[in-house]
């Protein structure tokens, strides 16, 4: 298992959390993933090794931003 924390911009809510939630766990190989808009930071748990690309472009495609 491997964790990363990705900063994120633009979660006001729990809503947003969720949505970005539930399309990260839709990818293959995201064991969890935790959003929190208080702290603008979402945790994911991996069990397979996936492209940080692919789990940016998934939130931004939600309208978020992911901030290096």
């Amino acid at each position: 298992m491997k964790e990363i924390t990705l900063k994120v911009e633009g979660m006001t809510c729990e809503g947003c959390e969720r949505r970005i939630q539930n399309v990260l766990m839709d990818i293959d190989g995201v064991e969890n993933a935790k959003a929190s808009h208080t702290d603008k930071n979402i945790k994911i748990t991996l069990n397979k090794d996936i492209n940080i690309n692919t789990l940016k472009e998934a939130i931004e495609d939600l309208d978020f931003k992911v901030v290096e």
